[in-house]
C-alpha cells in the first residue's frame, strides 16, 4: 500500500536513469521521451554541462537565505534581463509561484491607481497553476472543481478573440491581461500572428499590464528563446519555469518599466527561490543555448516534423488538425484518445493526451534519427486508433 496521496494516476513504469532523449526503466527497457517531463528537460536528461554545474555547486554551497546577496542569482538576473529586454527578476521555485508573483504585481499596480477591486483578464482554456490564485486565473473548470470560493477578480475571455478584450476597453477596474502566448495544456493552441500585438496595444492605451505566462513556451521551446519574440513585443511581466531549470525547481517573474518598482521589501519572498544551486543550473543552461545553437536545431527539426506529419497524415480522416510551433506539437483527432497514452507507453514512447489531442514536447536537442523514431511510432499509434 502506497502512503502517497492519490492526486496522481501514474502509469505502470518506474524510470531509473536517463540520457539525452531516452529514459531507461527499472527493468532495463528504453523509452523515447517525447514529453521532456512536460516541457521541463529541454536539454535532455543528464546533460553533461548541467550535471557538472550541479556537482560543482553542490560541493560548494547549496543554500543561503535571500537576506544575503547570492552571486549566482544576481548573475542569472542580469543574463535573463539582457536576453529578454526586461529590467528586474523575482525568483521562486515553480511556474505557479512565478505566476503568483505576477498576480501580486498586477494587484499592486491596481492599488497604486486607486482601484479597489482590480480585475485581471485571463483566457478560457488557459492554465496558470494549481495554487489558489493561479487556479482561479486558469480558465478550466475541471482544475477549479471543488476549490470554491475562488480568488477574485479574474474574468475569463476567449483566447485569440481580440474583440473579447476590446469589450473591456475603458474599464477602470481592469489592471492587467494575463495570457499564454500559446496555450500548452489545452493542446498547443496557437493564436493569430498579430493577436499579442493587438492585446498589447489595448493594454497600453488603458494602462493595463500585459502579463505573458511563458512557463511552457519560454527557454527555446517554440524556436525563439521566448515565444513573444515572434511578435517583436516586450511584455510588462513575463513568467518562466520548466526549461529554466531542466529538472531543478526554479521559477522567475521578470518585469519591465513601472512594473519593476512594485515589489518592495516585505511585499513578497521565497525561502528557496533563487538559491545558489538552482541559479547555477540556470546559468549553465544559458551557456548551452549560447554555445550549441539549440534554437537552430529546434527550428530545423520542427520544419521536418511538420512536413513529415502533413504528408503522412493528409489522408487520415481521423486527423482533425496538426498544430506545431517549434517543438510544441499537437495532433488533434476525431476519434477516442482514451487508450493512446497506454498504447504509446507499450510502444516505448512517452507522449501526452490532452482532450482529443496527442501532445509532444520532445527535448530541444532531439536529432533527426530520433525524430524519425518518434514519427514512426506516432503515425502507427494514430493508424491503430483510426481502425
Amino acid at each position: 500500500m502506497s502512503h502517497l496521496m492519490s492526486n496522481y494516476l501514474p502509469l505502470d513504469v518506474t524510470f531509473s536513469s536517463g540520457k539525452g532523449c531516452w529514459l531507461t526503466d527499472d527493468k532495463g527497457q528504453q523509452y523515447l521521451d517525447c514529453l521532456s517531463g512536460v516541457g521541463v528537460v529541454n536539454l535532455g536528461h543528464c546533460h553533461p554541462t548541467i550535471t557538472k554545474a550541479i556537482i560543482e555547486q553542490a560541493s560548494t554551497l547549496l543554500h543561503t537565505s535571500n537576506w544575503y546577496h547570492i552571486e549566482n542569482q544576481e548573475l542569472l538576473a542580469d543574463r535573463l534581463c539582457s536576453v529578454a529586454n526586461m529590467d528586474k527578476v523575482f525568483f521562486g521555485n515553480s511556474g505557479a509561484e512565478a505566476n503568483e508573483a505576477a498576480i501580486k504585481i498586477a494587484r499592486l499596480h491596481g492599488q497604486n491607481k486607486g482601484v479597489e477591486n482590480p480585475i485581471i483578464l485571463t483566457a478560457n482554456q488557459s492554465f496558470h497553476g494549481r495554487t489558489m490564485a493561479t487556479l482561479s486565473a486558469t480558465g478550466n473548470s475541471k482544475v477549479q472543481a471543488g476549490f470554491a470560493p475562488l480568488v477574485s477578480e479574474f474574468i475569463h475571455v476567449d483566447f485569440n478573440d481580440i474583440d473579447a478584450i476590446k469589450t473591456f476597453d475603458g474599464n477602470s477596474s481592469v489592471v492587467a491581461v494575463m495570457l499564454e502566448p500559446i496555450q500548452g495544456e489545452s493542446g498547443v493552441i496557437i493564436p493569430d500572428d498579430d493577436y499579442l500585438n493587438n492585446v498589447q496595444s489595448i493594454c497600453n492605451s488603458n494602462d493595463w499590464l500585459l502579463i505573458l505566462d511563458e512557463v511552457q513556451t519560454g527557454i527555446g521551446r517554440t524556436g525563439q528563446f521566448f515565444a513573444h519574440q515572434y511578435n517583436n513585443i516586450t511584455p510588462d511581466v513575463m513568467t518562466l519555469a520548466k526549461g529554466l531549470g531542466n529538472g531543478i525547481p526554479i521559477g522567475a517573474c521578470l518585469t519591465k518599466g513601472a512594473a519593476s518598482e512594485l515589489l518592495m521589501p516585505g511585499t513578497h519572498g521565497s525561502t528557496f527561490g533563487g538559491n545558489p544551486l538552482a541559479t547555477k543550473v540556470s546559468l549553465s543552461i544559458l551557456d548551452v543555448f549560447e554555445g550549441d545553437n539549440i534554437l537552430d536545431n529546434v527550428n530545423k527539426q520542427s520544419a521536418y516534423i511538420h512536413s513529415q506529419l502533413s504528408a503522412a497524415l493528409k489522408d487520415y480522416s481521423a486527423v482533425k488538425e496538426i498544430r506545431i510551433k517549434g517543438l510544441m506539437i499537437a495532433i488533434e483527432l476525431n476519434v477516442d484518445c482514451s487508450t493512446l497514452l497506454q498504447n504509446a507507453l507499450d510502444d516505448k514512447i512517452l507522449i501526452n493526451i490532452t482532450g482529443n489531442s496527442i501532445r509532444m514536447l520532445p527535448p530541444l536537442i532531439i536529432k533527426k534519427d530520433e525524430v524519425d523514431i518518434m514519427l514512426e511510432k506516432v503515425i502507427k499509434l494514430i493508424n491503430n486508433a483510426s481502425q
